[in-house]
């Protein structure tokens, strides 16, 4: 079995016998795979009128269990966006009956976003959509294959993620 990668490989080894092309071989793979889960993630969204960032936000409210609340601060964190780029998108999942805000109990100058019926049928679906699409993908594997891809792709990912939430650590 070749793919797009094995010929890339090849022509970096031709042309560049001088280098280790090897990390290729699997960031390659890893980086052309985001592009079609990318693409195909985006094609779910659309199909259930969302944009991948409201499914950002609406999954978020949707795992934290009921009510289905959180602070704009929280929700900011947990999305890696700016105090203002979540205002925009509160705002604009408002005005869509996404979301509803309602005045902190906690925090008198605070306030509470809270996941619609609207908004909590869209993400299910959309959801459910996505893991069918993404089944299909992994269908030819074998459990024990999955749970080694995944065990191995966590050892990749793990200190990139712990490098991004602890800068200079």
């Amino acid at each position: 079995m070749r793919d797009e990668v094995d010929g890339l490989v090849e022509a970096w080894r031709t042309e560049r016998p001088d280098l280790d092309v090897e990390p290729l071989q699997v960031l390659s793979r890893v980086s052309r795979l985001a592009r079609h889960l990318d693409r195909a993630r985006r094609t779910v969204f659309t199909e259930h009128g969302l944009e991948p960032w409201e499914f950002d936000v609406l999954a978020e409210l949707r795992r934290s269990g009921p009510p289905y609340e959180m602070s704009p601060g929280r929700l900011l964190r947990a999305t890696l966006v700016t105090s203002g780029t979540m205002t925009n998108r509160i705002d604009r999942l408002a005005a869509a009956d996404l979301v509803r805000r309602r005045p902190d109990p906690a925090d008198k100058r605070g306030v509470l976003v809270r996941l619609s019926d609207e908004g909590q049928k869209r993400v299910d679906a959309a959801l459910a959509a996505l893991l069918e699409y993404e089944e299909s993908i992994l269908g030819g594997m074998r459990r024990a294959d999955r749970e080694r891809l995944s065990f191995l792709l966590r050892s990749l990912l793990s200190p990139l993620d712990e490098s991004a939430t602890h800068p200079g650590s």
